[in-house]
């Protein structure tokens, strides 16, 4: 099968679409497909050695792609490739990977357009949240993590208390975060915390942990990738992911629980299904709320385990071949 794979971010654009579309184009290949994929994110003219690579194609080359293709996958939905795909009477299949709204959470005009073509093509969720509002018949498809890099490492030593993984840009929640370990230290706990990430809030949070007297219990070590990454997270009892907004899904969960961290999380959108039973939720931007969960993982070791112990058969729904392995049957049937 010819699979043109669209996924308008990309490496060396960092974020969870651009991970998921890495994992699941090698996925693909690896089961015996060709696949050619086309992304927005400009950058060096290199190309993965298992599939091509084709940044900000033009017209002409989108419609080369298209004529050689068998389907169009996107790895959300995107307009430009998805429209002359209909006029070509191609099989699209669309994974939802956030809300159809904008930034304001407002819908425009193009979001109108995007909701009124999902009845021509084979819809799939990421997440029952994400299913739930684009309200149009769809499969539901969770995100996988890269399980054959993201690990335990029996031999190190889990003696450091908090991480955070992700970009630092205010709807991450890292000042709520910083908010809530004030908080804690009027129960006379002062945990560690690990920044990994970087982004425009960095100076601002750096800023903000000192003028909290925090800056002895923060500890910022920029962008971390591949094993250093994993043996970092290793080294964590609890990944804080302290969201503002509802993440649609939730890979760095799934990272942090492979790596035998305890997932805190807040709770509206799709990440709580990514937690699953291993962790603890709490209300989206209430410092006080995710300083209990905090509390309640720090001081009860039992319950921290027993949380810890029901990672790997929930993990297992996660697995990139498994993962792939459903969109590719999908994708089977409907080429035919």
């Amino acid at each position: 099968m010819k699979i043109l794979f669209s996924s308008y971010a990309f490496h060396p654009s960092v974020g969870g679409i651009e991970s998921v579309s890495a994992i699941l184009a090698e996925e693909f290949v690896a089961a015996g497909h060709a696949v050619e994929l086309i992304t927005e994110t400009g950058g060096a003219a290199d190309s993965p050695s298992s599939f091509g690579l084709t940044r900000q194609p033009t017209v002409r080359r989108m419609m080369q792609l298209l004529r050689w293709s068998d389907v169009l996958f996107q790895n959300n939905i995107s307009l430009r490739s998805l429209l002359p795909a209909l006029l070509m009477r191609k099989p699209v299949v669309v994974v939802h990977q956030t809300w159809i709204r904008n930034v304001q959470g407002k819908t425009g005009w193009n979001d109108r357009v995007k909701r009124a073509v999902l009845r021509r093509v084979t819809n799939i969720a990421i997440s029952q949240a994400i299913a739930d509002d684009i309200s149009t018949p769809c499969t539901l498809i969770p995100n996988p993590y890269r399980d054959d890099l993201f690990r335990l490492l029996p031999e190190l030593s889990r003696e450091r208390a908090l991480v955070f993984l992700g970009r630092l840009v205010s709807d991450k929640g890292v000042d709520l975060l910083l908010e809530a370990m004030t908080l804690l230290r009027r129960d006379g706990l002062k945990p560690d915390l690990t920044v990994i990430g970087i982004g425009p809030e960095s100076e601002n949070l750096r800023r903000t942990v000192r003028e909290l007297g925090i800056d002895g219990q923060v500890n910022f070590v920029g962008g971390q990738a591949g094993e250093e990454l994993v043996r970092l997270l290793n080294r964590h009892r609890v990944m804080v992911i302290p969201s503002l907004w509802a993440e649609p899904f939730g890979v760095v969960a799934l990272e942090g629980l492979a790596c035998g961290c305890v997932p805190a999380g807040s709770e509206q959108g799709g990440l709580k299904e990514a937690i699953g039973p291993c962790g603890l939720t709490f209300q989206n931007g209430y410092a006080t709320a995710l300083a209990e969960c905090l509390k309640t993982l720090l001081t009860d070791p039992l319950r921290e385990e027993e949380l810890r112990r029901r990672a790997p058969p929930h993990l297992a729904r996660f697995r990139a071949q498994q993962i792939a392995g459903e969109h590719l049957k999908l994708l089977e049937q409907i080429a035919r």
